[in-house]
């Protein structure tokens, strides 16, 4: 009784030891949102984009400054001689003379006119800013997909790998079989050889899909910032499902499909944000070609005691008007920059719509492709399983040959292994049709 106990102690103890971690599809999205190195910084540069926004603002403000000066001085005269007037000799005495002042004010100025450059950096950093708050939503949307392929990725691994072990198991139990029947003398000694083979073929196929498995396992905890040393367990989202859902349903016509892409794309409203950002430069920049009206103001005072400042007030209050004749072709070279940087501007949103309608029609096609070779390889799974378990019974009542088993079994390891392929290529496909629509959510892995 105390043996059993002990082993059944033992046990648990083990499976506590080596348990992993669960990791679904939903936290592993959650989780890529928090630590991206790239969102982080994006994040970090909105309070710079939100801080330029209130400086354009602070330039139609009034600016007011506080001033303070104290003042001393002190004159030695070592004294000598001087002509008065009259032209009598003066003889003067050495002295020393001490001074000392006060002063205090309050002042500024406001840009009353500067050809509207003024505003149209308000209107420049505004953009920037709203420019700035949809390549972060775009970096979530990236994100999102980048998680989901990479577990995908991982998955795919981890089915591949059952596939072989029990390809494995399978050639184990078949070279028993074999081992055993030509002993009995019913089959000849290179069945047994050529049955070795393959069990070995089977064993390094195996270690090759146990490295792919740890690798993309890797692969995916560094992307989400966590520890390669320790063991994640992924969940299948879609396990129990029988069949695989019809995702092309879910999509209308090309055509379509590019209209909803520049609506809802937020890097295409980023960049005809830029495109507007760029005009306003050039308004800005044109408004070097006006006078520029400025006015000034203050008030305060100056006496010999602190006490004393205010007895005499000075209030002040004037215009400057600055008018450009000359600016060394400065303002020229300013325009003529903005310009170019406009239609630079203009440029990048003509190459990124073409490039949304690649994405398109890319992900569009691959989606239908991949739903048609899905049901392929279901079909071939299931025939060549058939063929497989025909051809072992064959064997088996010696109406076969050994060649015919082995090249069976191949036929339906590789038909299992394409299909689970292809299986995963149609999730991320289609994750990869939605985020090129711009339609990857990824609130609900915020909250």
């Amino acid at each position: 009784m105390k043996k059993y106990l002990f082993s059944f102690l033992f046990l648990i103890l083990s499976l506590s030891l080596f348990a992993q971690n669960q990791l679904t599809l939903n936290e592993a999205v959650s989780i890529a949102l928090q630590k991206n190195s790239t969102l982080i910084k994006q994040k970090n540069n909105l309070s710079s984009r939100k801080a330029d926004v209130k400086s354009a603002y602070g330039n139609l403000i009034p600016s007011l400054g506080l001033s303070g000066n104290w003042n001393w001085q002190r004159i030695d005269d070592d004294g000598g001689s001087q002509t008065d007037f009259f032209g009598n000799e003066v003889n003067l005495p050495p002295s020393t003379a001490f001074s000392r002042s006060y002063s205090a004010g309050l002042g500024g100025s406001v840009t009353l006119f500067d050809g509207l450059s003024n505003y149209a950096n308000i209107s420049r950093s505004e953009n920037n800013l709203e420019a700035a708050e949809y390549d972060v939503q775009r970096i979530k949307q990236d994100i999102v997909y980048s998680t989901s392929d990479l577990y995908y990725t991982a998955l795919n691994a981890s089915e591949l790998l059952k596939v072989r072990e029990d390809n494995v198991k399978y050639n184990e139990k078949l070279f028993e079989t074999i081992r055993e029947k030509n002993k009995l003398g019913s089959v000849a000694i290179a069945d047994v050889y050529s049955q070795e083979v393959q069990l070995g073929n089977a064993q390094l196929a195996l270690i090759e899909a146990k490295n792919n498995y740890e690798k993309s396992i890797d692969n995916l905890l560094d992307y989400l910032s966590l520890d390669i040393l320790e063991d994640y367990e992924l969940v299948n989202p879609y396990a129990g499902s029988n069949e695989v859902e019809d995702f092309t349903a879910e999509f209308e016509d090309l055509e379509t499909l590019v209209d909803v892409a520049l609506n809802n794309r937020f890097d295409y409203k980023s960049q005809k944000l830029i495109v507007e950002s760029a005009y306003d430069g050039i308004t800005s920049a044109q408004g070097g070609l006006f006078p520029r009206l400025t006015g000034n103001y203050s008030f305060g005072g100056s006496s010999t005691n602190i006490p004393d400042i205010f007895n005499r007030r000075v209030l002040s209050a004037s215009l400057s008007l600055s008018i450009p004749i000359f600016s060394n072709f400065n303002t020229e070279a300013n325009i003529q920059s903005a310009k170019v940087s406009a239609k630079n501007a203009e440029e990048d949103l003509t190459v990124l719509e073409r490039k949304i309608k690649m994405e398109i029609s890319s992900a569009y096609l691959n989606l239908q492709a991949l739903k048609q070779a899905l049901d392929v390889s279901s079909k071939n799974v299931v025939a060549a399983g058939e063929r497989r378990k025909i051809n072992t019974e064959r064997y088996n009542l010696g109406s076969g040959t050994i060649l015919d088993v082995l090249q069976a079994d191949k036929d339906y390891t590789d038909a299992v292994r394409n299909n689970i392929d292809v299986k995963f290529q149609y999730y991320s496909a289609k994750d990869a049709l939605v985020n090129a629509l711009g339609k990857l959510d990824f609130n609900n892995y915020e909250e």
